[in-house]
């Protein structure tokens, strides 16, 4: 038997109100509101952050592989998945593979994945989707778009869903797209985009899964479904003639947005929180074609708890007032050349120090017990030499020892810049920057835990290492 042994979502703690972005246009208003990666943000941070939420309080030694999807890969020619594996503290001997130039790239990964632990080429693999997708300002999109990511652990033990099956249908469709050059999503007409592609691809797939497995509506405890708008997503829901209230799905649309390749895989992760044990899931996605897949809750569906649940991440939040705030965020321009933090960095360097700065190891004396970040050859408590043994650290929570704010050191689109000390578990000193904060609400003694982000850009590539942030609401 092959299913899900655990799952992760991630939510940028940035929300703004669609309202806000309207007014900028003078235009009307798309009901709720959106999340925003933050500007330290992109997709590989965010699978990140899904991955170290699905892999929350298990063991990582046993995973075989990672594979990464997403339509806004950070790199080109360059494997995404390595880095993330990194920054989760895989193990070196795994497989990773990246999917993308699709939104059905993350349940192609998924289906990849089933099927390889299937096969027994592999008995564990984590399957991370993560999109932050840019749409012409004063569009609709621009309102509808939403950023985040998700992970799935595969396996074939221990398994919280079994996988009952899959449908899939292929038609190539000029409806949504990009060129090489294109910054922003383009697409075709609307009611063509939602009549003959979207509303009749998934009905077909829905309609030949259900054949396939000789299932009723009335059998399904819930229907997964993406949808590019509120308004799509209830009227395809009436027309299959699923129950609404009871059987469907919030397709988080009114207050995250669509998440692109991500967004099934986000969708199947809340509604894996609220299922009980016998419930048959259905998830259903569109690109150019469809996919359905049936998954079914076993007794083990109670026993998983992350870190942070869907519902926490959704709760946990921060508002975001500023149109002009946001372009910038999405670099779709630059509020001042030449920001005062700017560093070049290394490419030799990186690499060199990669189990401190990506893994986020810490060295612990096998002498006297001292753990020390980042990793350290010669022991400044007992000055031992190569004693020691690296142990990971970016699970683990702190409170802030002491700490600097600065008004003008930051970017020129968000000057505030906090530089903390934190005195992480094990009596460990940590030195890093603060990101998601209000600068108002830091304190010394404020909770703080590990997130993996993006510095700057330099040399021609990105360069991330682990900062610190206020704990955000604990699953339940």
């Amino acid at each position: 038997m092959v299913g899900i042994v655990s799952y992760g979502g991630h939510i940028p703690v940035l929300r703004m109100e669609r309202k806000v972005i309207a007014s900028a246009w003078g235009r009307g208003s798309i009901v709720g509101e959106r999340s925003i990666a933050n500007n330290d943000e992109d997709c590989i941070t965010m699978a990140v952050e899904a991955a170290t939420n699905c892999l929350y309080g298990r063991d990582r030694e046993c995973i075989d592989g990672l594979f990464f999807s997403s339509t806004t890969s950070p790199y080109l020619e360059k494997m995404n998945s390595a880095l993330v594996a990194g920054a989760a503290d895989l193990r070196r001997d795994i497989i990773t593979t990246d999917f993308s130039n699709s939104l059905r790239s993350g349940t192609a990964a998924l289906k990849a994945a089933l099927d390889s632990v299937k096969s027994g080429s592999t008995r564990n693999l984590i399957i991370t989707a993560a999109d932050s997708r840019l749409a012409y300002p004063r569009s609709d999109q621009e309102q509808i778009f939403g950023d985040g990511a998700a992970a799935l652990w595969i396996g074939n033990e221990n398994l919280v869903a079994t996988y009952e099956g899959g449908y899939a249908i292929t038609n190539d469709m000029m409806d949504v797209w990009r060129n090489p050059d294109d910054r922003f999503v383009k697409q075709w007409e609307g009611r063509f985009i939602l009549g003959e592609g979207y509303a009749a691809h998934i009905k077909e797939v829905v309609k030949g899964i259900m054949k396939k497995y000789d299932l009723r509506p009335d059998e399904l405890s819930k229907v997964i479904f993406t949808a590019p708008d509120g308004r799509s997503h209830n009227n395809l829901v009436k027309a299959l003639g699923f129950d609404g209230d009871t059987q469907v799905q919030d397709p988080l649309l009114a207050n995250v947005g669509n998440c692109g390749a991500a967004h099934p895989l986000m969708m199947l992760a809340a509604a894996l929180e609220d299922a009980n044990p016998g419930d048959l899931l259905l998830l259903a996605t569109y690109a150019d074609g469809a996919d359905a897949m049936l998954f079914k809750a076993t007794g083990a569906i109670f026993e998983k708890v992350n870190k942070h649940s869907m519902k926490s991440l959704l709760e946990s939040k921060l508002m975001f007032s500023s149109y002009a705030r946001f372009l910038s965020y999405k670099n779709v321009f630059d509020a001042q050349p030449g920001e005062p933090f700017r560093l070049i960095p290394s490419a030799t360097a990186s690499w060199r120090e990669a189990n401190s700065s990506i893994r986020l190891h810490a060295s612990k004396c096998n002498a006297c017990g001292v753990t020390t970040f980042p990793v350290q050859r010669i022991c400044y408590n007992c000055h031992s030499k190569d004693e020691f043994e690296e142990i990971r650290i970016s699970d683990r929570t702190g409170t802030v020892f002491t700490f600097t704010r600065d008004n003008l050191a930051g970017r020129s689109d968000d000057p505030v810049l906090i530089q903390t000390v934190a005195e992480i578990q094990g009596n460990i000193r940590f030195y890093g920057l603060m990101t998601d904060f209000e600068p108002s609400e830091v304190t010394i003694g404020m909770p703080v835990e590990m997130t993996f982000r993006r510095l700057y850009d330099g040399a021609g590539f990105h360069n991330y290492f682990w900062k610190l942030r206020p704990i955000r609401k604990e699953g339940e």
